[in-house]
């Protein structure tokens, strides 16, 4: 096939197989989320959660293997990458204003929301619901303390968050290293740089979740500890997710390195996940400085 032609891929089962795994997870994650005891509905919304993980897993594998085949033959013009450089730009756009809606709602609840019930602003008078309540933040006591029990303490921004904060800073740097190397075609420092950025990436989900553990068993701080339990577990949550994918998406390109796949010419999938290993760190900071420290 000529390299100008705009290659058009025949249809494909991915794209619904996804939506199915989506719906499962997000079924299953609701169930979780909406006070379901395991009992009743949180045993399964765990299952229902996971085997759509494990889907989606499984479908980006294939998906990603339909791609790489695609590429190898080759079957992508200039235009075609055009195309998927626009569509990863939208892509990470669209990612940027899905972390803008929790920012905007962490920015509305503490500057807006807690203090109205506070009894200050124009709306001050909703303190008429809660009596008493005196506003702060982070939010240790909550309007109802029964209902919801605010955390016992919250993170040390200088401690875990902090060194995870170094870390994915650190991979930034590695993953630029790597893909400085491989416009040299210098592979042996490409697979090197990859697997430190993987490593570090790997690392900071370990103190992730190492603190996840700590905050429900030692502090108090989870889900139900009110707005502040809330708003942390969803921000952060949300974007360890992130870190998940981008990691497992560097480990596919590393395997691919290995492989001898790119060249210093044409690497755009390697620049793609770069991209978005940015994107991620750059979040982070913003993680960092609004939700741990200020």
């Amino acid at each position: 096939m000529s390299t100008q032609t705009y290659y058009v891929p025949e249809q494909s089962r991915w794209p619904i197989l996804a939506s199915i795994a989506l719906f499962f997870m997000a079924y299953g994650a609701g169930s979780l989320i909406n006070s379901f005891t395991a009992e009743e509905a949180g045993g399964a919304g765990l299952i229902l959660l996971l085997a759509g993980a494990l889907g989606m897993g499984l479908i980006l594998l294939g998906w990603f293997s339909n791609v790489i085949h695609e590429s190898g033959e080759g079957l992508y013009s200039p235009q075609m990458d055009r195309s998927f450089r626009w569509g990863m730009s939208w892509f990470i756009f669209s990612e940027v204003m899905f972390f803008a809606a929790f920012f905007g709602t962490l920015f509305y609840v503490r500057t807006l929301a807690v203090p109205w019930l506070g009894g200050e602003g124009d709306k001050g008078v909703s303190n008429m619901l809660w009596e008493g309540f005196e506003a702060q933040w982070p939010l240790m006591v909550t309007p109802d303390q029964n209902a919801f029990p605010g955390p016992k303490e919250v993170i040390d921004p200088w401690h875990i968050p902090l060194f995870n904060t170094i870390l994915l800073i650190a991979s930034s740097f590695t993953v630029t290293l790597a893909h400085k190397a491989l416009k040299l075609d210098q592979r042996s420092r490409v697979v090197f740089w990859l697997a430190v950025t993987i490593l570090l990436g790997s690392v900071f989900l370990y103190f992730q979740a190492y603190e996840y553990v700590l905050a429900y068993n030692e502090l108090g701080l989870t889900l139900n500890a009110g707005i502040y339990g809330a708003t942390f577990f969803i921000l952060t949550g949300f974007h360890g997710l992130h870190v998940t994918l981008g990691t497992l998406m560097l480990i596919i390109i590393w395997l691919r390195v290995l492989k001898g796949h790119f060249s210093s010419e044409k690497h755009f999938g390697f620049e793609a996940v770069a991209w978005y290993w940015h994107f991620v760190d750059v979040v982070w900071v913003g993680l960092f400085l609004f939700v741990y420290i200020l």
